[in-house]
C-alpha cells in the first residue's frame, strides 16, 4: 500500500501551498502552518504568519482539517510528520505533504507514528534528493510501500506508544525543570556574590575602551590578519571554529589587536554579552565589538561576570540605544555603573562564582545527555512498535 491508496476513496494527499511572502498579510485571518511547526509526534505551533481569505481562494489553497498528517518533505528530520490539531481556518506550505484519512478501518495516529519510525525513515531516505539539503518529493514519498494491520491491532500499538511516551514526557518535563531551576540558581549566585560589593562607579571611570575597526575590503591595504566577529563571543567564552581574516595596516596593529586578559564585549547583536581573551595568541577585533583594558589591576572575569548578572536581571538593557536593533555604544558602556572593590576581593569573589557555577555546568551537562537520551529512546519505542516487539 501507498499513500494515494491509503486516502482512498475520499481522503487527500497532496502538498501544501505556494505562498510567497507578498502574499502574507498580518491582518489576514487564515494562519500559514510552516514547517517549524511540525515536530516529531508533535505539533509545535511556533507559527504567526498569516494570509486573508481572499487569497486563499484567489489561490485555490487547501483548508486544513483537523485530525490532518503533515509530513515534513524538508528536514531536520527530513519525513517528520505529526497531527494538525487544530480547529479554523488554516493551510500549510509547499514544502509539507497533508495526509487526510477518511476510511475507518485505519488510525490516523497509527500512520502518524509508522511515517516517524526509523524504519519508515530509512525507506525515506532511498528517496531522498539535494546535496546541501535534503528532500523528498511527494512523488516520491508516494513510491514508499507499507503493510497496515486490521484496526484492532493499529489501536492496540498506538495505544501502548502513547503510554510510554507519556512516561517520557513526564520524564522530559522534569529534566527541563530541571535546566529551569539551574538558570535560577545562577543567578541567585551571581547576586549573592555581588551583594558582597557595597561600592559602585560608572564603567568609563575604570576603563579604555575602543570600539573595533571597519572592515572595508575596497579600502583596506596591510597584511592579512585574522579577527573577532560578534558571532565569536560567546557568553565567557569564544567560538574559533569560523574565524575570517582582514587587512590591518602596520599603524593600526595596537589600536584592534587583542591582548590577554581583555575584556571583549558586544555592541550588538546581544550588547553586552562578552568574554575575556585568556590566550596569549594575537588576534584583532572588528567594528560591533569593544575592546575593554582596566586602567588598574582589576581582574577581567569580575566585570564578565556582573555584566552577565546585569543582562540576565533586566539591567544592562537600560543603556541600550536604538529602537528595532539595539546597540551597546560606547558612549552607553561608559555609563553602566558597576562594583567596585579591590583585586583581592575581585579575585575571591571571582573564585567563588566559578566553584558554584562550575557544579551548575556539570548538572546542566549530564541533563543536556538525558534530553539526548530522551530523543533516542523515542525513535527505540517507535522501532520496537513496528517491528512487533510491543
Amino acid at each position: 500500500m501507498n499513500f494515494s491508496e491509503l486516502v482512498a476513496p475520499d481522503g487527500l494527499f497532496s502538498d501544501g501551498d505556494w505562498i510567497e511572502k507578498k502574499d502574507q498579510d498580518e491582518n489576514g485571518t487564515v494562519r500559514l502552518i510552516q514547517l517549524a511547526d511540525i515536530g516529531v509526534c508533535l505539533f509545535k505551533d511556533k507559527s504567526a504568519k498569516f494570509v486573508t481569505e481572499a487569497k486563499v481562494q484567489e489561490l485555490n489553497c487547501t483548508l486544513l482539517q483537523k485530525g490532518d498528517i503533515l509530513v515534513s518533505r524538508l528536514p531536520d528530520p527530513l519525513g517528520r510528520a505529526c497531527i494538525f490539531p487544530l480547529d479554523g481556518k488554516y493551510i500549510t506550505a509547499v514544502d509539507v505533504a497533508i495526509v487526510r484519512i477518511t476510511r475507518q478501518d485505519i488510525s490516523p495516529n497509527y500512520i502518524m507514528y509508522m511515517i516517524n519510525s526509523p524504519g519508515f525513515r530509512a525507506e525515506i531516505k532511498k528517496f531522498e534528493s539535494g546535496t546541501t539539503r535534503k528532500r523528498i518529493s511527494r512523488k516520491n514519498l508516494n513510491k514508499i510501500q507499507f503493510d497496515i494491520p486490521p484496526l484492532s491491532e493499529q489501536e492496540r500499538i498506538v495505544s501502548r506508544i502513547e503510554e510510554l511516551f507519556s512516561r517520557l514526557d513526564a520524564s522530559v518535563a522534569e529534566l527541563k525543570m530541571a535546566k529551569g531551576r539551574l538558570k535560577v540558581y545562577r543567578q541567585a549566585v551571581l547576586k549573592a556574590a555581588f551583594g558582597k560589593v557595597t561600592t559602585h562607579t560608572p564603567f568609563g571611570e575604570i576603563i579604555n575602551a575602543r570600539l573595533g575597526k571597519m572592515l572595508d575590503k575596497e579600502k583596506n591595504t596591510g597584511d592579512f590578519h585574522k579577527y573577532l566577529r560578534n558571532i565569536n563571543v560567546r557568553w565567557f567564552s569564544f567560538d574559533l571554529s569560523d574565524l575570517l581574516e582582514m587587512r590591518i595596516e602596520a599603524d593600526e596593529i595596537e589600536k584592534y589587536s587583542v591582548s590577554h586578559n581583555d575584556l571583549i564585549i558586544c555592541e550588538g547583536g546581544e550588547p553586552g554579552r562578552c568574554a575575556v581573551w585568556d590566550k596569549q595568541d594575537s588576534i584583532f577585533y572588528q567594528k560591533a565589538l569593544h575592546r575593554v583594558r582596566f586602567l588598574d589591576n582589576s581582574n577581567p572575569r569580575f566585570y564578565m561576570y556582573y555584566l552577565w548578572f546585569s543582562a540576565q536581571t533586566g539591567q544592562l538593557c537600560r543603556y541600550f540605544t536604538g529602537t528595532g536593533i539595539k546597540h551597546l555604544t560606547g558612549q552607553s558602556l561608559s555609563k553602566v555603573i558597576v562594583p567596585t572593590a579591590n583585586k583581592t576581593i575581585q579575585d575571591s569573589i571571582v573564585a567563588e562564582i566559578e566553584s558554584r557555577l562550575s557544579v551548575c555546568d556539570n548538572i546542566e551537562k549530564t541533563v543536556d545527555t538525558a534530553l539526548q537520551q530522551a530523543e533516542a529512546l523515542q525513535q527505540s519505542i517507535l522501532k520496537k512498535a513496528f517491528e512487533g516487539g510491543l
